[in-house]
């Protein structure tokens, strides 16, 4: 019999039931559904709304479900509807009618919500956690390759020389502002909606401070019909994890293009590839592909969320239950992909030579021969031209910029002197770029302090 059958003369049918389950996806919010009840009773105890001694039954019977449930002893089928449910019936099968006391002064509509918000203020800070391990590897890669020189892209096409370490940075910085999108949304998060009934709140005189305070929450909710109706908390946090793993996704496809023979700046460790079935001499970057493609799955979730959510009049509809299992999937999959990426990072391997050898061959020092011009005097305008004829004459000649002979330079223009290798040199070109965020090494070092400082303040 449901715990909510009580208007209802006929058993709903099964096709119904199996829709209108949601234990085989919410049962992982057990601990979250227990703590919950566990400071309600205290609460209900306290207000005298309930005695102390079924209050301590309670608690007794849900500290025995917890344990049997971790143990394996207990497990629901699926013709239970959810885990709220599950565990409210389960505690009155061995306390009797002091279970039934425990809902006195609370709906499943705030039970839910105050579940779904202690179990995602937890995955957010496990999430958190993976990474600032990411960031950390690539601080670490980045200290070890502050002189290995390398082309930046745009287009795809070779453009400026910069250095690994200033690439792994880019990358570095990108997951510090996920790591401080995640915290705002944390900090939003943070409310306890228990105590909003199932819109209008309750007349029994309970202390919705204390279950708040309790259960670790920093404040309550400031209004009923909003504390069970919102999941605009659900939504940010899904997307802050479609950024996330569009900043994945963009750093695998970087490594696939790497791993290439093509590029072969890179190699990934055997434990991090896969082989072909047919081709005996493949490696594939299956991993970063993976993480690629899970991208669009989080992407999914998030636009899920949104449909679901874009015309639900107030308060609690059913179409709700629909928020779980997308937050559930995006969480597990960005959970799956953060280890994962962090050791393949920490395992692979470099061929600073190719880097080098990369670099040398795209003309990435035309604009620092232009800029040499300009220091001298000429406007940059004729410099990019003058440069532009060079590079033009390179190209048909099979030379580059460095082995041209200085009578080719002073051809193009008599202000060119003998000190234009020098300032061409490719190391040269990096180390003149020391203003703050440039790859000079300089500047490397100090954005190397600067997230170093960011993870120590979060690891304290």
């Amino acid at each position: 019999m449901k715990l909510w059958s009580g208007r209802f003369d006929k058993n709903t049918d099964v096709l119904t039931d199996e829709l209108n389950a949601s234990i085989g996806f919410d049962f992982r919010m057990y601990r979250e559904d227990i703590a919950g009840s566990l400071a309600h009773a205290a609460m209900l105890a306290k207000q005298g709304i309930i005695s102390e001694r079924d209050a301590n039954d309670i608690a007794e019977g849900l500290k025995g479900i917890l344990a049997d449930i971790e143990a394996g002893r207990l497990k629901f089928n699926t013709d239970v509807e959810d885990v709220h449910m599950a565990i409210e019936g389960e505690l009155t099968r061995r306390i009797g009618d002091a279970g039934k006391r425990l809902h006195t002064g609370r709906s499943r509509n705030d039970q839910v919500a105050v579940d779904v918000r202690l179990y995602l203020k937890s995955e957010i800070s496990e999430m958190r956690g993976m990474v600032l391990e990411l960031i950390a590897a690539l601080v670490s890669i980045a200290e070890k390759n502050e002189d290995t020189v390398m082309p930046a892209y745009t287009h795809l096409q070779r453009a400026q020389p910069t250095t690994f370490a200033h690439y792994m940075l880019a990358y570095a910085n990108m997951l510090r502002r996920d790591v401080t999108r995640l915290e705002d949304t944390l900090e939003r998060m943070d409310e306890c909606p228990l105590g909003s009934g199932a819109l209008t709140a309750t007349t029994y005189p309970i202390d919705r401070e204390a279950t708040a305070e309790a259960l670790g929450f920093a404040r309550v909710t400031q209004n009923s019909l909003d504390g069970v109706s919102d999941r605009d908390f659900v939504i940010e946090l899904i997307n802050d994890l479609s950024i996330l793993m569009m900043h994945l996704s963009r750093f695998s496809e970087e490594i696939c293009l790497w791993c290439s023979w093509e590029f072969k700046f890179i190699e990934l460790d055997d434990a991090f590839a896969t082989g072909s079935s047919i081709m005996p001499q493949k490696k594939n970057p299956d991993i970063a592909e993976l993480v690629r493609g899970k991208t669009g799955r989080v992407y999914g979730d998030l636009m899920a969320m949104l449909t679901v959510m874009k015309a639900l009049p107030l308060a609690y509809n059913k179409d709700m239950q629909e928020v779980k299992e997308p937050v559930f999937d995006a969480v597990d999959t960005v959970k799956k992909c953060l280890p994962v990426f962090t050791a393949m990072l920490h395992s692979m391997r470099l061929y600073p030579e190719n880097m080098r050898k990369a670099a040398q061959k795209g003309f990435i020092n035309a604009t620092d021969c232009a800029d040499y011009l300009t220091r001298k005097g000429v406007p940059f305008r004729d410099a990019y031209t003058v440069v532009g004829h060079l590079v033009n004459h390179c190209v048909e000649t099979g030379e580059t910029l460095e082995s041209l002979s200085f009578d080719e330079y002073k051809k193009a223009s008599p202000v060119f002197d003998e000190d234009i290798y020098k300032a061409i040199d490719l190391s040269a070109c990096v180390a003149a770029r020391k203003v703050p965020g440039g790859p000079a090494k300089e500047s490397v070092e100090a954005q190397i302090k600067y997230l170093k400082d960011f993870l120590s303040e979060r690891n304290a």
